[in-house]
């Protein structure tokens, strides 16, 4: 059979690799402990539970309308009202079988062959392969030389006639970082001056930590709405990713074309699990304000107990739930007579040999670092980098 030279390019997704290695390894009977996927390991708010056995006794269970049931549309609405001073219609929503595809129906509707969207890398592993499964170029912008945030003049330098988007990810997979308001607005600012569409993913916007601040890029430059289409979704902050629901929010003019590219593409989300969003959005704050708390907790956890772990160096984050690090000192070090080349090999052998998952850095655009979730119990912090650090330490 004849495989397109597009899927022969395609990349796999390393966090989906990762996951499935562990999974197997677990259904082994290994004591394996995975930082790999991002997924909180809470159960789902009681309020969801809740709204989708209602919905399914209600027979609730066919097709809806494509873009989303009005009621959640209505409930995204209210949540950005309330929670960013933002006005949206249901008209201006669009509900998805998750974030991912919305992104890439954005995508579709933005980027014809050979047109380029910035990316700050190192970057979340699945937009510079949506780019390329369109046709278009994506322009990578490194941060890691000024603390993981997008300089104005790197990223001004870097857009040219073709540029249409940048994909903004604030909190940050997988540095953890918070952008700040100077960045957001010298981004938007740009945007504006070269009619650029911003892609503002703030998937983790509940999920930041300290002093740090989460600002919505709008809130900043209003001047940018017209050019904005902002991703979230609930299955970052309500523990909700099984059920597989994200949005859309945007200006009409791409609105109408993005449920129309969905339309083709999936359909509508799930039924039942639209009706469990629309419980999580109206009843679940104090569920996620638990969780935030316990998050945060273990960020400290973990942040303390890989201050004590040989050869890596990190930035403490300040979002999401991810530490980033680089292993830079461990390369060509070996283990048990295997050669640490790369952060590729780092996690292989981690993981066949201590039963510890995470993701090798160069899944996202950035070789010799690695991506940890603490997503995790703080028993499985605490164990997991125990292994960690033996692990290092018995490095020759």
């Amino acid at each position: 059979m004849y495989i397109s030279e597009r899927a022969r390019k395609m990349e796999p997704s390393a966090t989906l690799a990762v996951t499935a290695k562990a999974k197997s390894l677990k259904r082994e009977g290994k004591p394996v402990i995975s930082f790999g996927a991002g997924e909180p390991d809470f159960d789902s708010p009681p309020s969801a539970i809740r709204y989708a056995e209602e919905a399914m006794r209600k027979g609730q269970t066919h097709y809806t309308p494509g873009t989303g049931i009005p009621e959640l549309r209505e409930s995204i609405c209210t949540y950005y009202k309330d929670h960013f001073g933002l006005e949206y219609t249901p008209a201006n929503v669009v509900v998805g079988a998750g974030a991912k595809p919305l992104l890439f129906e954005a995508l579709g509707c933005l980027v014809d062959p050979g047109d380029e969207v910035l990316v700050f890398t190192p970057a979340w592993v699945s937009y510079v392969e949506q780019i390329r499964l369109l046709g278009g170029k994506a322009v990578l912008v490194d941060t890691s030389k000024t603390d993981f945030i997008p300089r104005f003049d790197d990223v001004k330098k870097a857009i040219t006639p073709r540029t249409r988007a940048m994909i903004v990810n604030n909190p940050n997979n997988p540095t953890g970082a918070v952008y700040d308001e100077q960045c957001l607005k010298d981004l938007g600012r740009l945007a504006v001056e070269h009619n650029i569409a911003i892609l503002y993913d703030e998937i983790y916007e509940r999920l930041v930590y300290g002093n740090s601040v989460h600002h919505q890029i709008l809130n900043l430059v209003p001047e940018a709405r017209d050019l904005t289409v902002i991703i979230n979704g609930v299955s970052k902050a309500f523990a909700m990713t099984g059920w597989r629901i994200g949005y859309a929010l945007g200006p009409s003019s791409i609105m109408g074309y993005l449920g129309d590219f969905q339309g083709h593409l999936t359909s509508n989300a799930c039924s039942v699990a639209q009706w469990a969003s629309v419980g999580a959005l109206k009843e679940a704050e104090q569920d996620v304000q638990k969780m935030h708390g316990a998050f945060e907790k273990r960020r400290d956890l973990i942040v303390e107990l890989m201050k004590d772990i040989p050869y890596i160096s990190f930035t403490e984050p300040n979002g999401a739930f991810y530490v980033w690090f680089s292993v830079e000192k461990v390369l060509g070090k070996s283990w048990n007579g295997q050669v640490i080349t790369d952060d590729i090999t780092l996690c292989k052998v981690l993981l066949e040999s201590k039963y510890v998952a995470l993701v090798p850095g160069s899944a996202f655009m950035a070789d010799g670092n690695v991506r940890i979730s603490y997503s995790n119990s703080e028993e499985e912090i605490r164990e997991g980098m125990k292994r960690f650090k033996e692990f290092l330490e018995e490095l020759k």
